[in-house]
């Protein structure tokens, strides 16, 4: 009998719900092939780097840390404190290009091989899952079994180990904000001295337990936006995973006559880790894993047809088309993104390891006196480098008599800051509009200065004694 086309997918659900709408708990089984096999490599560098920013030291400093409370950051050795928020708009105007740039061309390969809900679900949880549980058809009848005794010990090992993962990801997730000396700190000085972190330390352990646990594919499905943003962002020349319907088509039984290459053995939607078949077509749920390449491939290798029914393509190169790489969108993506790299680049070249601000004291803005008008004026200093400075205060006019400096050096730690009284003093008949008196500050760590104009004011016509 002639093999027959497969029906159209239903495209008014969602592949991790049932015909109810009830939950469908997606069980995948485990791919073999040369993707799988670089998984763990890929997984483990990135677990690395996750886990290692907080951690790793740069310059005696943590090399990330969004300090919010303090309004402090350290980025691989650079300091910034909340003078420098208006930076973030270029950092994250960057990722934005990036992941906008990425998709265009590689789809979802984001979503697929280095997102954390990936990279911590397929490379940790999921794996806990085989060794103690088993393979998929064994983890499905132990879920449908009734409650014994294996049943209780595999479930609750499981479990304890992910209450245990979940605390440690937790732990290591707010290390970001407050660095791992304040964790161990933390822990160290117990709930009582720091219950609003702990709050928190408990309210992420229990969310990351949570979703790794049970919400799983459904952060990438319902949450997570940037799914929904394929459709925007890529056209028929995207890079994506899918499959070859002009010689898989129709399905039928190996040897079927007329049957194209998929033999409808649904090797492909038993691997998928979101529960959809890739035969429908590029579909919202598809995260890119490529575990449905391996499956297909290991079942195109044992019935001796070639590779590649599912693979990485275009949907211009799965119609026989030609993929072009670069294209008017990808072009228009990158200008912008090279555009703002370069602004970013330049904003962060200028960016001023100290600040220096002059202001008034209260109170009478001159006072004139004795024949002089005199202005007191305060200075504040920030120091956001990552190390002590001995800031130097001088005149820019070598030897001025106008300007007294309580000071000539001043000692600030790492985001300390200073306010300083100035005073100026001018003879009534030196007096003019815009009279100013520059003020050096130089930092000697940074080989950096930055000159302050002190404005002078003064009476239009000064009395002796008179104030203003």
């Amino acid at each position: 009998m002639a093999a027959k086309q497969h029906d159209a997918p239903n495209l008014d659900s969602l592949s991790m719900l049932d015909a109810e709408g009830h939950r469908r708990y997606v069980l995948p089984a485990d791919a073999r092939g040369r993707y799988s096999r670089a998984k763990p490599w890929v997984y483990g560098l990135l677990i690395a780097l996750y886990v290692g920013l907080p951690f790793a030291s740069v310059g005696g400093h943590p090399a990330v840390l969004l300090d919010i409370p303090a309004r402090q950051a350290w980025l691989f050795g650079q300091s910034f404190n909340a003078q420098d928020f208006y930076l973030v708009f270029f950092i994250l105007t960057g990722i934005g290009f990036g992941l906008i740039v990425m998709s265009a061309l590689f789809g979802r390969i984001w979503c697929g091989w280095a997102c954390p809900q990936t990279v911590f679900l397929d490379g940790v949880f999921r794996r806990i899952e085989r060794w103690i549980e088993g393979p998929a058809p064994r983890r499905a009848r132990l879920a449908d079994a009734p409650w014994s005794f294996e049943k209780l010990w595999r479930k609750g090992l499981k479990h304890a180990i992910y209450v245990a993962l979940a605390v440690a990801i937790a732990q290591v997730f707010i290390a970001y904000f407050i660095s791992a000396d304040g964790v161990a700190r933390l822990w160290a000085e117990g709930p009582a001295e720091h219950p609003a972190a702990f709050i928190w330390a408990v309210a992420m352990s229990g969310i990351l337990y949570f979703n790794f646990w049970w919400f799983r594919e459904q952060l990438c499905i319902v949450i997570c936006p940037y799914g929904r943003l394929q459709s925007a962002l890529q056209d028929q020349h995207t890079l994506i995973i899918g499959y070859d319907t002009v010689r898989g088509e129709p399905r039928g039984k190996l040897n079927t006559p007329g049957a194209g290459d998929c033999v409808a053995c649904n090797r492909c939607v038993a691997v998928c880790p979101t529960g959809i078949d890739i035969r429908h077509g590029l579909q919202l749920e598809c995260i890119g894993c490529a575990y449905c390449i391996d499956a297909c491939d290991e079942i195109m290798v044992k019935v001796g047809r070639p590779k590649g029914l599912i693979r990485y393509d275009s949907q211009a190169g799965l119609s026989g088309e030609t993929r072009r790489f670069w294209r008017p969108r990808v072009f228009a993506y990158v200008l912008a993104g090279l555009l703002g790299l370069a602004v970013a680049t330049f904003m962060f070249r200028t960016h001023k390891p100290f600040e220096a601000n002059v202001t008034r004291v209260q109170g009478a803005p001159f006072v004139v006196q004795d024949g002089l008008v005199e202005n007191r004026l305060l200075v504040h200093v920030v120091n956001k480098n990552p190390k002590p400075s001995l800031f130097q205060l001088e005149p820019v006019r070598e030897g001025d008599p106008r300007l007294m400096i309580p000071q000539a050096e001043l000692l600030l730690q790492p985001f300390q800051d200073h306010r300083f009284p100035v005073v100026v003093e001018v003879p009534t008949q030196e007096m003019t509009p815009g009279l100013t008196v520059g003020l050096r500050v130089i930092d000697p760590v940074s080989q950096t200065s930055r000159v302050l104009d002190l404005e002078i004011l003064g009476p239009r016509r000064a009395e002796p004694g008179a104030t203003p």
